[in-house]
């Protein structure tokens, strides 16, 4: 190749490297205002939901946040910043879902004391059930709506004829979500926005038909008591129900099909792989097993009646016969009769022997004894 040749290509290959980045810095320049310009308000502030809220959801102070709107897209059914006070759509319930970042309207949201709250809040297909409570039972107050708690039964099984009874408490139920303290669905806070802790009579939770039956028959075999659940449980129990096959993800779900199914999965309340503990366990002086109802002894057959003893046998020459009162066997000597007792045993095998000797026609020997039966 010739000097020339290559001059002209290098001054080619530059030109083209030039027109490269003149058109390049011609689009970012074009594009950087734009995307400025969108990103700065341009009209009120709204209040849209900072992550996905399905139905039933209870508002908390992480749950919605006020962000800028476009002017012409603002609805009157939208809660404009200034105007809607954010501390009164606390512990509202979410009527239907809401994705993330989409406005949050008047309808959506069910306020404690409106007619249908209580439902709002139940998940498809789970009941709300109250339980009675004390400072002791209830964790002292510091249960709130939308905290997780296990249900522990405890119970005192007696035995009879004084035997020690039995003191035990078991886990029956786990993982239900509290809907409400008394009437209250919402935090009570003072005027420094603290939290106060009320003491509260009843817990209204959410269960599933099923566990609605068993609490309601817990309620009647001892006393229910509450324990609250950590955050952190939940990822735990999820991990040990994947683990275990409990929770089965369909081939080819989206990430999306595949967290609501997580969710729903930690959300589900649980009735077995439950835990007990029974007195011996707390104290040596306990007991460990259930007390027998009758005593830890067998009922004993009632014994046969004895037989009564015989009496005398008149003589023959009184021309009375012998009243029969059980087996026996009558001697006669001369003229003298007696009759003498003789065991069951003993009075069946005369009694065989009798019988034999009357179908022979034949007369015991000796002495002249005769069998009575």
């Amino acid at each position: 190749m010739d000097r020339k040749k290559l001059v002209l290509l290098l001054g080619a290959l530059i030109i083209a490297i030039g027109t490269a980045f003149a058109a390049r810095s011609m689009f970012a320049g074009g594009a950087a205002p734009d995307a400025e310009a969108a990103a700065v308000a341009t009209g009120p502030r709204v209040l849209v939901a900072k992550r996905a809220l399905t139905a039933g959801t209870i508002i908390t102070a992480d749950a919605l946040g006020f962000q800028p709107w476009p002017k012409e897209l603002v609805q009157d059914a939208y809660f404009i910043d200034g105007e809607a006070d954010m501390n009164k759509l606390l512990g509202t319930v979410v009527r239907f879902p809401i994705t993330a970042g989409e406005p949050v309207t008047q309808g959506a949201l069910v306020a404690p004391g409106d007619r249908g709250f209580l439902a709002a809040a139940l998940g498809p297909g789970m009941r709300a059930v109250t339980v009675p409570v004390s400072a002791t039972t209830g964790v002292a107050g510091f249960v709130f709506a939308g905290d997780r708690v296990d249900l522990v039964l405890t119970q005192q099984i007696d035995g009879e004829n004084g035997t020690a009874p039995l003191r035990a408490a078991e886990t029956v139920l786990r993982n239900l979500r509290v809907l409400a303290t008394d009437q209250t669905v919402e935090k009570t806070v003072d005027e420094n926005g603290k939290t106060q802790v009320t003491e509260f009579r009843t817990v209204t939770l959410e269960v599933t038909p099923k566990i609605a039956e068993k609490i309601a028959v817990a309620q009647t075999i001892g006393t229910i008591s509450l324990a609250l659940r950590s955050i952190a449980d939940s990822q735990s129990e999820l991990e040990r129900a994947v683990a275990a096959g409990d929770v089965q993800i369909p081939a080819g779900a989206t990430p999306e099909q595949e967290e609501r199914i997580l969710k729903a999965a930690m959300a589900r309340p649980l009735d077995k792989g439950t835990t007990f503990v029974t007195g011996g366990d707390v104290s040596r002086f306990q007991r460990t097993t259930m007390p027998p109802k009758n005593g830890g002894q067998q009922q004993a057959a009632p014994a046969p009646a004895p037989a009564p003893a015989p009496r005398a046998a008149r003589s023959e020459s009184s021309g009375e016969a012998p009243v029969y009162k059980g087996p026996s066997v009558r001697v006669t000597r001369g003229k003298e009769t007696t009759e003498t007792p003789v065991s069951t045993k003993v009075g069946a095998v005369l009694s065989s022997q009798s019988s034999g000797v009357r179908r022979a026609g034949q007369t015991l020997p000796g002495a002249g004894a005769t069998v009575v039966f």
